[in-house]
């Protein structure tokens, strides 16, 4: 039996590494992560604390122009702990990204990425 005892990264695919930049730093304020390879892509990895990254991978999307739901609780999302919600919905509003509120009534909510990617937000303490 694995021992898996938590998530590495998560891996998002993007068509435009420099429009995707600015949306993770920009906006949500993600720190670079200094020691990506060289790989054969352009990309950017980012620290989200405990050892945790998200990496951003620009490459063909197998799964463009398909249709996605509304609301990204019903999508394939990663989520991501936030001290503050108040403070991410601002930054949010301030740069004109469309957010929903997660349906079950936890403090959460879900953005999409400008690829169409699903963010989940989840309030922790």
């Amino acid at each position: 039996m694995p021992d898996i005892c938590a998530l590495h990264h998560a891996g998002l695919l993007v068509s435009d590494l420099d429009r995707a930049r600015v949306f993770y730093e920009a906006v949500l304020g993600l720190k670079v992560f200094p020691n990506r390879p060289d790989l054969p892509y352009p990309g950017e990895w980012y620290e989200l604390g405990g050892g945790q990254q998200l990496h951003l991978m620009q490459l063909p999307n197998p799964d463009a122009g398909s249709t996605r739901p509304e609301h990204g609780g019903r999508d394939r999302h990663i989520a991501l702990a936030v001290r503050d919600i108040a403070a991410l919905k601002s930054r949010l509003d301030a740069a004109g990204v469309r957010y929903t509120a997660s349906q079950s009534g936890r403090a959460a909510l879900f953005c999409r990425d400008p690829d169409a990617n699903t963010l989940e937000f989840v309030e922790v303490s």
